[in-house]
């Protein structure tokens, strides 16, 4: 049974890694266009792989066969976390940062619906109603036909579906195929993605800023990864998920303090529009998981 202690563990825990998670995409923006995307890839990748794989080798995750249903799913994530990672970065790179964050705060109402849509699972109306809440807030923050629409904004919302379609294919995984493992495939996945375009461009020298930089987003990335494993083995999911949003809170003041952008007040509202409809989501889901246990607890006595 889990304790008080235990969520609020569990939730410093979270927040930590939102921040880390968080201080890593500055650190990407920071670097902009002075090198290539391709080389951030690889090399930030490069370092972030090798610690999943100590990591998972520390863990006994390392896995040389996975269940044949399995193998194709990790594939499909592998590709998927390809996808999200470049169209993410590319906005990233173009988008103040508490814009792209906070169209990634959009998550938990994306999976709600692929889950109802691909998987035929039940959605009552309140998350419904949540959801559509939580698209009207994504409208006022990419505002389309407006003067603040880009091309990036679509990158940025493409970014929302791979990483939609990453979480749910890792869902339908079995049990017996640990996450580490998934984990490293995805990361070496986007390593050789970086290592493929970027054939034929010229990479950079790293200077110090650059070399910092990218060795602080890899440090940020890996702490990232460590704490959301710690995470999961903290508290009630109920209470730890909606600590995810305070990575919106770094976003915010990161970019204010660093790149002096702070966004209108229309992007602020369907920022606020999205973390209340997220919040209720990931609550009534967590309610509704207890209720079915509880019902299968009952129907075994």
């Amino acid at each position: 049974m889990k304790t008080r202690s235990d969520n609020a563990q569990g939730a410093l825990l979270m927040m930590a890694s939102m921040a880390s998670f968080t201080f890593n995409d500055a650190c990407i923006k920071a670097i902009g266009e002075a090198m290539p995307l391709p080389q951030i890839l690889v090399l930030r990748g490069s370092l972030a792989s090798a610690f999943i794989a100590l990591l998972a080798w520390r863990l006994g995750s390392l896995r040389a066969s996975l269940p044949a249903g399995d193998r194709r799913l990790v594939l499909m994530r592998a590709a998927a976390e390809v996808g999200g990672t470049f169209f993410f970065l590319t906005a990233l790179r173009h988008m103040p940062l508490a814009n792209v964050t906070a169209l990634l705060q959009m998550l938990p109402l994306t999976l709600a619906l692929g889950s109802a849509v691909f998987f035929a699972e039940p959605v009552g109306w309140r998350r419904w109603v949540a959801i559509g809440l939580g698209f009207v807030g994504m409208l006022l923050i990419v505002r389309p036909g407006t003067e603040g629409f880009s091309l990036y904004s679509v990158y940025a919302l493409v970014a929302v579906a791979c990483v939609t379609m990453r979480d749910l294919v890792t869902r339908r995984m079995s049990a017996v195929t640990p996450s580490l493992m998934v984990t490293l495939v995805s990361s070496l996945a986007v390593v050789l993605f970086g290592a493929v375009t970027s054939v034929g461009e010229s990479w950079v020298p790293l200077t110090p800023t650059l070399a910092a930089l990218i060795a602080g987003s890899a440090v940020f990335v890996i702490s990232g990864y460590t704490l959301s494993v710690l995470v999961m083995r903290k508290g009630d999911v109920s209470f730890i998920a909606p600590f995810r949003y305070t990575g919106l809170i770094w976003a915010l003041l990161l970019g204010a303090l660093v790149f002096g952008d702070w966004p209108v007040p229309l992007t602020l509202c369907g920022a606020a529009l999205i973390v209340a409809t997220g919040s209720y989501t990931l609550w009534r889901e967590s309610q509704l998981r207890r209720r079915a246990m509880a019902q299968a607890k009952m129907r075994r006595t």
